[in-house]
């Protein structure tokens, strides 16, 4: 039987954009130029949408744990493949093979796009003066862009406690269009799941992991021969050894086999 498309729109920023659904989350099947064009359009406009990525440790996260399943299947209104493993692995499922692309090769694109519509940024996370840092960075390649504020990303985030509400305020107060999440998945995803209702002034919000590590310099990402060649996961542990040896050296053969799971048409969720 052919694999089919899930047309089902964007819940806040309708769209006719397709889908598939990969271990029961669905992965939305666009380029990065049109993904940048919705969300400046979004920014632009009295519509409001998040926009999330997933990877082969997002899935096996999602697939573990149904809340955030349903944070990409209802909350966010776009997701797309960020990992070579989501790509590879849609494949293997039988499935159309998303695009893939991850938030450094195309933050530039999406800088000049907001200068181009005179959108505004707003960079949380990282450790503290991380994303002032990455936010310097980008105002300096690309003339022009506005970034209304900063704040990193260690705090209490516990919806009701007093460091979350002060963020909150200090965002609000911003009145940014577009808001860069940076927290590390799940912690990114459950944050704007918590408080996105509270942030009525930001247009759209997108994760971005470790984004801001790397415009500061802070970290380094692997050579660009292991990034184009679904290797990018090797080069961070060889760097992160041992935060990253269960994520990859397990995570990766445990996502295979779940796709697998889902190719002899068993239930691609946990029961």
């Amino acid at each position: 039987m052919l694999p089919t498309l899930d047309a089902q729109a964007a819940p806040s920023c309708p769209s006719d954009v397709p889908s598939i659904q990969l271990l029961g989350v669905r992965v939305h099947i666009l380029t990065a130029t049109d993904l940048i064009a919705r969300i400046v359009h979004c920014a632009a406009s009295n519509r409001r949408t998040i926009v999330a990525y997933v990877n082969a440790h997002g899935l096996n996260l999602a697939y573990e744990h149904p809340e955030l399943r349903d944070f990409f299947n209802r909350t966010a209104g776009w997701v797309f493949c960020d990992g070579f493993g989501v790509k590879w692995g849609a494949q293997l499922a039988g499935l159309p093979a998303p695009y893939r692309y991850t938030p450094p090769d195309w933050i530039g694109q999406l800088c000049s796009a907001c200068v181009a519509g005179g959108r505004s940024l707003f960079l949380l996370g990282g450790r503290p003066g991380i994303a002032e840092q990455a936010a310097n960075a980008l105002q300096q390649q690309h003339a022009g862009l506005k970034v209304v504020g900063t704040h990193h990303g260690h705090f209490d985030k516990r919806p009701e406690s007093r460091e979350n509400h002060d963020v909150l305020t200090l965002i609000e107060a911003a009145q940014p269009d577009i808001l860069l999440v940076g927290f590390g998945m799940p912690t990114q995803e459950y944050w704007l799941r918590d408080n996105w209702d509270r942030l009525p002034a930001v247009r759209v919000a997108l994760t971005v992991g470790a984004l801001f590590d790397y415009l500061s310099g802070s970290a380094q990402r692997a050579p660009r021969w292991m990034t184009d060649h679904g290797l990018e996961w090797a080069g961070r542990l060889v760097a992160e050894p041992r935060r990253l040896w269960r994520r990859y050296l397990i995570g990766n053969p445990l996502f295979l086999a779940r796709v697998l799971r889902q190719r002899l048409g068993r239930s691609p969720n946990r029961e």
